[in-house]
């Protein structure tokens, strides 16, 4: 993450000086995009060290969510960045102005190669990771981003077409909003605590009834902690005279193979007994009193 950070960081520079010489609002609409993932690139690393501090005090799933909200952030970035660029690109399609078709075709060449070699050293990272995952997609929509350039400078030098810039930008917001929606999409589920995709809560708890044990099953609870993290919560109840302790390890043992869900709550009791849902019984002022 690292090198692609540099390689990024550099590319985004020498495209920035690129787009003002040439006046092209694609290698400006480029580098807008690749600051986006150079920010991204930058968050993943300290969200992924935040991610490994162990649990504490009130934290007690630690700081394994700071990905999933540095994912979210890059996501809104783009948004932002991509209404941005679509402001200036229409505006340029009524009032086209002369671009260097040269200079775009020598920097969008440059721009493939490099984030080739970005999008490959990233590759090699756990994509599990929501916010790995987030950063790949950034510097890979980078690499069609590029292409288009390429193709509008083409058509520029060829045909004098000066519009073509501001297509290509177009073509260019169009990636980062489809980018940005698959991140808020995929991060929005998280904070909701919604069941992860690949997940089917009414067939889990339809696996947990079929144990010859287990009379009913209630208060399914599914949702993603962070990336390759889900739990799951459930208050079972079980036939008499099975072993409360020997049903939730056999369930636990059935969740963890046939679904792969480790991190599991269950709450077993007998059906026949009284769940418990009330506090403890207050005390009197004078248990209190011996208490203290």
């Amino acid at each position: 993450m690292v090198v692609s950070l540099g390689l990024i960081v550099l590319l985004m520079a020498f495209e920035v000086v690129a787009a003002f010489v040439s006046h092209s609002l694609a290698l400006l609409a480029d580098a807008g995009h690749m600051l986006t993932d150079a920010v991204a690139l930058v968050a993943s690393v300290a969200a992924l060290r935040l991610a490994r501090r162990p649990a504490s005090g009130s934290m007690t799933f630690g700081l394994k969510r700071a990905e999933v909200l540095s994912a979210q952030a890059n996501g809104i970035t783009l948004l932002v960045v991509s209404t941005l660029v679509a402001f200036e690109a229409i505006r340029r399609l009524i009032y086209p102005s002369g671009v260097t078709g040269d200079i775009v075709i020598v920097v969008a060449a440059v721009g493939l190669v490099v984030n080739g070699a970005a999008t490959y050293s990233l590759s090699r990272a756990d994509r599990r990771s929501i916010n790995i995952a987030g950063a790949i997609a950034h510097v890979g929509t980078d690499s069609l981003a590029f292409g288009g350039t390429l193709v509008a400078g083409v058509v520029i030098v060829t045909t004098g077409l000066r519009e073509a810039d501001a297509i290509a930008s177009l073509f260019v917001v169009l990636l980062m909003v489809k980018t940005a929606w698959g991140l808020l999409r995929e991060t929005g589920r998280v904070l909701l605590e919604a069941a992860p995709s690949g997940f089917d809560p009414d067939e889990i708890a339809h696996d947990i009834v079929e144990n010859p044990s287990v009379e009913s099953v209630h208060d399914v609870h599914l949702w993603l902690i962070t990336s390759d993290f889900p739990a799951l919560s459930a208050h079972v109840l079980v036939k008499r005279p099975a072993d409360c302790h020997a049903v939730r390890r056999e369930l636990e043992q059935m969740l963890s193979t046939r679904h792969h869900l480790e991190h599991t709550t269950l709450q077993v009791d007998h059906a026949s007994d009284d769940v418990l849902t009330m506090g403890p019984t207050p005390r009197s002022s004078e248990e209190r009193a011996k208490s203290s």
